[in-house]
């Protein structure tokens, strides 16, 4: 099989990117209105999420491996196949144990599809016929496609979370209640999104088929073992990993709790709604803007340095979200926020692609995205608990400074990048034949 040119590698990848993030985006506006509709509460709609974390922290590393084991492509053809599975459940729930299995299998498939398609667009550029050869060069364009990635994300978020509210203004049709009207919506766009990644998204590992899927199955567990041998041998691939836990803990201020500070501030849930729908699809075009500036936050300050400051921005933006008293401070705060967070996962993946090679690519994205997952359970249990029982903006304190206090993980990234420039620098001042 020809190999990809690093521009076709990239619209693919951008084009399949929009089809993977498009379905959240759709069920953004009643991801908890249609369970509360059909009889839940709160705390049990906290439960059933809780749920998916758990499964990810379960699967994420296995099937990591798995996926560097076997293929980026097959993996995320099972996934998406159990996607489609999870919202067909979660449309026909009426129960806590119903919209559990939904998140189960929404688990399983998040634990499935987290890595292999930013793997396989990684190492698509590394194998371009036309790659710069040069260590930089291909470190700029995994920068340039990671960023733009970023910035299909939010816009198919935005543009999801848009046409989901739309098609719950419709009101019912047919069978389906206005409610449950994105849900189907996104299973549609899910089916293409499958067919999609079979089409666009040639394999360039391994060759198919069962006998593969079984010797995938056996290698998977010694690909996990090398993985955790990698996070231990490399202090600056496990700082970068650690930021996660932070991440993902403090996620939750901005993430679920916007609605409760907007109530707070306006003494009325209905009209807080009214806000939050239109400031969550702008809040991921914010973060869409911001995946699209952070090139030139790293031209300007360098990778390492750029992915810090974002981490102390973001929290500290979340941190006003609870200081400002009005909605309009509020909701800035909020958009700023997200800009920040949009900007801040390119570099830092940017950083953790520099640390792996393309055998253990998808275990790496795997690990940290464990982190993540498992720092996002405690912290949505916990964050919500303390707005609770304090108030939203006791809650995004809290979550803003843990936020916040991730940025000193990125020195020893930052030490390493540093020293290579300089010896960059040295071999470059260096004349031809000296060097022995």
């Amino acid at each position: 099989m020809t190999p990809l040119t690093s521009g076709g590698a990239q619209w693919r990848f951008l084009a399949l990117t929009a089809l993977r993030w498009g379905p959240v985006g759709l069920f953004v506006p009643v991801l908890v209105l249609l369970p509360l509709d059909k009889g839940l509460t709160l705390g049990q709609v906290g439960l059933t999420v809780a749920v998916q974390g758990l499964v990810v922290l379960a699967l994420e590393l296995p099937t990591g491996g798995l996926a560097d084991a076997w293929g980026r492509r097959p993996i995320l053809l099972v996934a998406g196949i159990v996607a489609i599975a999870s919202t067909v459940v979660f449309l026909s729930a009426s129960t806590v144990a119903g919209f559990a299995a939904a998140y189960l299998l929404q688990g399983v498939y998040r634990a499935l599809d987290s890595g292999p398609l930013e793997a396989w667009y990684v190492d698509a550029v590394h194998a371009a016929p036309d790659a710069d050869l040069n260590r930089r060069g291909l470190e700029r364009e995994v920068e340039r496609g990671l960023s733009r990635a970023g910035a299909v994300l939010g816009i198919a978020i935005a543009a999801g979370a848009l046409i989901g509210g739309g098609l719950v203004a419709i009101g019912d049709v047919g069978p389906f209640e206005a409610l449950a009207l994105p849900v189907v919506a996104s299973l549609v766009l899910q089916v293409l999104s499958l067919v999609a990644v079979l089409t666009l998204m040639p394999e360039m590992r391994h060759a198919e088929g069962a006998r593969r899927a079984l010797d995938a199955v056996r290698q998977a567990p010694r690909t996990v073992a090398d993985g955790v041998r990698l996070l231990r041998a490399s202090p600056v691939l496990l700082a970068i990993v650690a930021v996660e836990l932070f991440w993902g803990f403090g996620s939750a201020t901005y993430e679920a709790l916007m609605p409760i500070r907007l109530t707070e501030i306006l003494d009325d849930p209905e009209q807080a709604a009214v806000i939050v729908g239109p400031a969550g699809s702008a809040a991921w075009l914010a973060s869409a803007l911001g995946a699209a500036l952070v090139p030139w936050l790293i031209r300007l300050v360098g990778t390492t340095s750029a992915a810090a400051l974002l981490r102390v921005l973001h929290g500290g933006f979340v941190v006003l979200m609870g200081l400002l008293a009005g909605v309009v401070g509020v909701v800035v705060a909020y958009l700023v926020a997200y800009a920040a967070h949009g900007a801040g996962n390119p570099a830092h993946m940017s950083l953790l692609h520099r640390q792996v090679g393309g055998e253990l690519r998808a275990t790496a994205i795997s690990i940290n995205s464990m982190m993540a997952q498992a720092a996002g359970a405690l912290g949505v249990l916990t964050l919500t608990a303390v707005a609770d029982q304090e108030s939203a903006r006791v809650a995004m304190y809290l979550g803003g400074a843990v936020l916040a206090v991730a940025a000193p993980l990125y020195i020893p990234a930052w030490r390493q990048e540093r020293a290579r420039r300089t010896d960059e620098r040295r071999q470059t001042a260096e004349p031809t034949g000296v060097r022995q």
